[in-house]
Formats: structure tokens, sequence, C-alpha cells
């Protein structure tokens, strides 16, 4: 009894932390699986829409959930934008050109928020992100709990909506065979564009998540965007399940192996698992 005493406290963050992880790394898996990038500019654009809600939280006094109204939206377009002018362009010449614009709009990214913001750390602090909740004799941080809450939320919006709606299925159908889906009458093209831009409304909810969990700065994307592909490698590529799956395992990996080796080992008990799965499911948990 001690010894689950002593686990459930790890285990419970865990698989908490892992709804925060894969609503991180959804955006991700998303365009990958549709478009076959790997978008390294990922974590820059989520913690773009972390500034964005601080921003609009510091000036107008708006709740960082409530400034997605204004902040998806935002994304949307300028997720349009960035794969049709860009992206689309360079995917034609050929994969490398595509990593090689990610890599500039990440460099971009991260040099913009240093001249704005300063390279001071910051958060969004509000009176719920400071309260916790019981369990037991235990007490885990509330945002935890609504960071995994609205992961499940927006995975069953988004997989709704990919599968009830004409768009929806004009993704998966690029997804599976994107030269059968272009000889149909599918523009391939601006299914993309939507299709990133979807990602970049994923990356604005994460970032507000991220930001009410833990605090940001400038360079603070590049250790998200890793452990968002992790997630993705976990769980399998263009899986919105395995999204969650992988979420939730990294979480625990990284609370348990904290707590058996030591915080300075949690993130390396976390990628010693992903190897491990990599080298027996080299698909992913979920992969096709």
């Amino acid at each position: 009894m001690t010894l689950l005493a002593d686990l459930s406290t790890p285990i419970v963050m865990g698989i908490l932390l892992g709804g925060l992880y894969a609503v991180i790394a959804l955006g991700l898996s998303l365009v990958f699986g549709v478009v076959k990038e790997m978008n390294i500019a990922h974590g820059d654009l989520v913690i773009l829409g972390s500034y964005l809600a601080y921003t609009i939280m510091t000036s107008f006094g708006v709740d960082p959930i409530l400034s997605l109204i204004i902040g998806m939206p935002l994304f949307f377009g300028l997720g349009f934008v960035i794969q049709k002018y860009l992206l689309n362009r360079a995917f034609k010449i050929s994969m490398d050109a595509t990593l090689i614009i990610a890599f500039g709009i990440s460099i971009i990214l991260q040099n913009t928020y240093q001249l704005i913001w300063t390279p001071m750390s910051r958060g969004l602090t509000t009176s719920y992100a400071l309260k916790s909740f019981s369990a037991g004799p235990f007490f885990f941080p509330f945002v935890y709990l609504l960071n995994f809450v609205v992961a499940i939320a927006v995975m069953i919006c988004l997989r709704e909506f990919l599968r009830r709606t004409y768009l929806g299925v004009a993704i998966r159908s690029a997804a599976q065979d994107m030269k059968a889906a272009h000889l149909m009458g599918i523009n391939t093209n601006r299914v993309f564009a939507y299709t990133f831009a979807i990602g970049m409304v994923l990356a604005a909810v994460a970032g507000v998540l991220l930001g009410l969990t833990f605090p940001f700065t400038p360079t603070s994307g590049l250790p998200f965007l890793i452990i968002a592909l992790g997630v993705v490698v976990l769980g399998g590529l263009g899986s919105i399940a395995g999204t969650l799956i992988g979420g939730i395992a990294f979480g625990l990996a990284q609370t348990l192996g904290g707590h058996f080796f030591g915080v300075a080992a949690q993130m390396l008990v976390a990628y010693t698992m992903v190897l491990v799965v990599l080298a027996v499911i080299p698909r992913g948990i979920f992969g096709r």
C-alpha cells in the first residue's frame, strides 16, 4: 500500500501532463500525416500562441482561454498563408526545401520574440492556474486537469471533423493517396493549406495551455518540439488516438523517471523509452 501511495502522485501527474503533450504534438502529427512535412517550426509556433495570449491578457485583461477567440482565427489565417505561399511551392522542389523554410521560420520567430518580449521568462498567471484539486489525500494542480480535459475535447472535435465534413474527408483522402485524391478532383494544394491552418489552430490552443502550465521564453519552442516529436513517434505518425496515448506514455515516463531516478534523469528516461519503442515498433503504437 505504501508503494502504491508513493506512486499515485507521479502516475496521476504523468497522465495529466500527457494531455498537454498530446495537444502540443497534435498539430505536428496532423501536418506530417497529411502533408508529409516535418514542421520543425512547430514548437516556436506554439510559443507564439503563448505570447499572443500573454499580450492580450496583459494589455486588455482578457483571460488566456478567452483570448483564443482572437488567436484561433489569426493562427488559421497565418497557417493558410504559410502553407499556400511558402511550403506548397517548396514542396514541389524537394522535402529539403520545406525543412529549410521551416527552420528559417523558427529562427525568425525566436529573434522576433526576443525583440518584442525580451529574453525574460513569461507566464500566463491566472487565479485558476494557481489552484489545485484533491484526489483522496493528494493535491494536484488544477491546470493539469484542465489540460487533460481540453486534450480529450480537442481530439474528439478533430476526429469528428475529419469524419463528418467534406473538408475532413478531403484531408483524409489526400493523406491516404495524394495522386488519387488529385485525380478525383480534390485540390490537394488547397487541402494542404487548410490542414496546416488547422494545425496552427491546434498550436494556438497548445500555446495557451503551455503558458498556463509552464513559464516560457523566446527559445522554449525547441524543447517542446523535441517532446512533440517523441510523442508523435510513440503514438504513430498521423494517429489522433496514438497522439493521446503517446502523450500519456511520455508524461508517465517523465514523472516516474523523476520519481525513481531524480529530476535530472526524467527526460533521459522518457527518451530512452522512445528509442525502445522505435526499436520494437518502428511505426509507433498506432502507426499505419
